[in-house]
This record gives C-alpha cells, structure tokens and sequence, in this order.
C-alpha cells in the first residue's frame, strides 16, 4: 500500500520534521523546510519518538522497521532515514 508521501520513501533519504507532542490529533504536515508531525502522545521514555515513527511510517506506506530516528532523539527538530 502507498501512503501519500511515498515519494520520500527511497532508501537512505533523510527526512528532517518538527515533532509536535500532545496534539489534539495526529497527523503528518508537509511544509517547505520538512515535515511537521504531530502526536498525541506525551515525550517522555520515547513514546512520542515510537508514535512518530509508527506516524511517518503509514504516511509513507512503509513499515516501522525501515525508518530510523538519526538524529533529534530528544528535541522537536528530528532528522529520520529510510532503510
């Protein structure tokens, strides 16, 4: 299956995106500097990171396993590669 943003899902593309936690809904944002994507889910013991890859993953219609969180494991600005 294809998400919408399948054309990012190239192997050893790195994608940088915003991480909004704690949103109203969850949903992923294409802007001109990135993504934004947001998650209704706290950042604390990683579970916004889990809810943003699981996000982007279904958005790019790829499995969770062929993304991978590069660099931003503990702020907003986030850079994830595809496997």
């Amino acid at each position: 299956m294809k998400g919408r943003l399948s054309h990012l899902a190239v192997p050893g593309t790195e994608i940088a995106l915003r991480a909004t936690p704690r949103a109203s809904k969850e949903r992923v944002v294409e802007e001109t500097e990135g993504l934004r994507v947001y998650v209704t889910v706290p950042p604390e013991d990683g579970k916004a990171n889990r809810a943003i890859l699981a996000l982007l993953a279904k958005a790019l219609g790829l499995p969770k396993s062929r993304l991978r969180l590069v660099r931003g494991e503990t702020a907003r600005d986030k850079v994830v590669q595809v496997l």
